[in-house]
């Protein structure tokens, strides 16, 4: 393989509680080539379409990050974290069994088109050349500047309060948990991710990706020229 020019792009469907870069560890572990990249994080708790590049194909990753993605998932209302997902401790915000799905509908129309959003605390975004997550753990504030995204669509897909079934077509950049955190703040009820999948990134679907492990299974017969168990 290594012998000639190696490209090859994987659709894989991350795990939870998997990083995006223990799943290109993993795949780069497989191949036994150093050359191997992801094209756009998703978060251990997050699970859903992975692209990941290998060998000539990693000249691409910036191409696949720049393409619309689509996420579906859930926001609980009524409460936060400081990670506006479940990675931190859930906060009770307020009792949100007044809030209809009128309401809802109305917070979600004020943050789909061209928006200004604030990137989470704890996020993989460098400041000052230091991962802003690595401050947050550690207690310290980062100031946070809002950056242009754009959300297509915003469709609540089933309402049973306090949770909100959601799907989303969104830009690069885009952080779901933040549209969580502000979807709360205009309820004035907080609100929190509680789960996240992504379905699509460009024309690439998630109907399409491969279970990791049986992939890398693939991946390691083919290298050795045996037979996946």
């Amino acid at each position: 393989m290594q012998d000639q020019p190696y490209g090859e792009v994987f659709l894989i469907d991350k795990p939870i509680e998997w990083t995006s870069f223990d799943v290109v560890r993993k795949v780069r572990n497989a191949l036994k080539i150093k050359k191997v990249g992801h094209a756009g994080t998703l978060d251990p708790l997050a699970t859903g379409l992975l692209i990941v590049c290998a060998g000539k194909m990693t000249k691409q990753i910036d191409s696949f990050m720049g393409q619309e993605k689509e996420y579906t998932g859930t926001f609980v209302i009524g409460a936060t974290t400081d990670s506006f997902d479940l990675e931190q401790p859930i906060i009770p915000v307020a009792d949100p069994s007044h809030i209809t799905i009128d309401q809802v509908k109305v917070a979600v129309k004020e943050l789909t088109g061209d928006i200004m959003q604030i990137p989470p605390m704890h996020s993989a975004i460098k400041v000052d050349g230091k991962r802003v997550y690595e401050s947050a753990r550690k207690g310290k504030e980062v100031k946070m500047d809002p950056r242009p995204v754009s959300v297509s669509v915003f469709e609540i897909t089933k309402f049973e309060n306090p949770i909100v079934e959601f799907r989303i077509v969104c830009s690069k950049g885009t952080y779901i948990r933040s549209l969580a955190r502000d979807l709360g703040e205009k309820l004035n009820v907080g609100a929190y991710m509680s789960s996240l999948c992504r379905t699509r990134i460009g024309n690439f679907k998630l109907s399409e990706a491969h279970d990791l492990l049986s992939l890398i299974e693939e991946i390691k017969a083919r290298t050795t020229g045996s037979e996946p168990a």
